[in-house]
């Protein structure tokens, strides 16, 4: 158990984010909370969690939570940059406030936070902790953007490894589709989940144990391992699968149109 700790965790209002939460809140760990939206954390709050409403998406934000962790905390030993979000759409538009808007968040809020981190710890041993994505090494139908920001991620830990100073940890989480409230955000129509959907308490727990155990990756899904090497060595499989989850997303873009259609 990770006890005796200061930490920043970001996106803790819902899913993968508040089971760590409440994994970690049962150390003796003073964590500051973060999330745009801060109504389950306001419930949870107490003297050792404190919560704090603040969207990930800026550099002007995210020095405010660096503000605020140092008022409150008095040190960092943990920033774990977990907020994120999904689009599931067809690429059927030009809108470049909406592909700049989810790389705020998903890509330029962490590689800045760690930036952040770096610089403060100054040669101080530190963990930094990155929510990247199964979907970030394997990108499927419906999930273009979402996957272009993950892979970007994946590069960005990967290059950073080979000039991480000694004192930072960094340990990378490669969840696969986790059941939580992810993929309302994806998109207002309801849409299959990609397979395999695995429970975000079981993810938490594993990320947690990671951390504390000095991983560099933690991968929840032992399912999603096999595959991989299945899939590269028997490419059929990965073919299969693609085509599975084509399927649910031509049967996504039918009921778009229809609701389209309707109006």
């Amino acid at each position: 158990m990770i006890t005796n700790k200061k930490i920043v965790l970001t996106g803790a209002n819902s899913g993968i984010g508040l089971e760590v939460l409440k994994l970690l809140a049962q150390g003796n760990n003073k964590i500051l909370a973060v999330d745009k939206n801060t109504d389950v954390l306001d419930t949870f709050a107490n003297d050792n969690v404190i919560a704090y409403k603040a969207d990930v998406s800026s550099q002007e934000a995210v020095d405010g939570i660096f503000d605020r962790a140092l008022e409150i905390l008095g040190d960092i030993d943990i920033f774990y940059a977990n907020a994120g979000y999904p689009y599931y759409e067809e690429m059927n538009y030009s809108d470049w406030d909406r592909i700049k808007a989810i790389f705020e968040t998903n890509v330029f809020s962490p590689i800045y936070s760690y930036q952040k981190y770096a610089e403060y710890l100054n040669g101080r041993k530190g963990i930094f902790a990155i929510t990247v994505s199964a979907i970030g090494q394997m990108a499927i139908p419906g999930f273009t953007l979402y996957s272009a920001s993950k892979f970007a991620m994946h590069g960005f830990q990967e290059g950073l490894r080979f000039e991480l100073p000694e004192n930072i940890q960094l340990t990378c989480l490669y969840p696969v589709a986790t059941d939580t409230n992810f993929f309302k955000a994806a998109n207002e129509i309801d849409f299959k989940k990609p397979f395999p959907v695995q429970q975000p308490d079981v993810v938490a727990r594993k990320m947690v144990e990671g951390i504390e155990n000095g991983k560099k990756r933690v991968s929840p899904c032992v399912l999603f391992g096999i595959s991989q090497v299945l899939m590269t060595f028997c490419p059929p499989v990965k073919t299969a699968y693609l085509a599975l989850e084509n399927r649910k997303f031509k049967e996504f873009k039918r009921r778009a149109a229809e609701i389209k259609g309707s109006k």
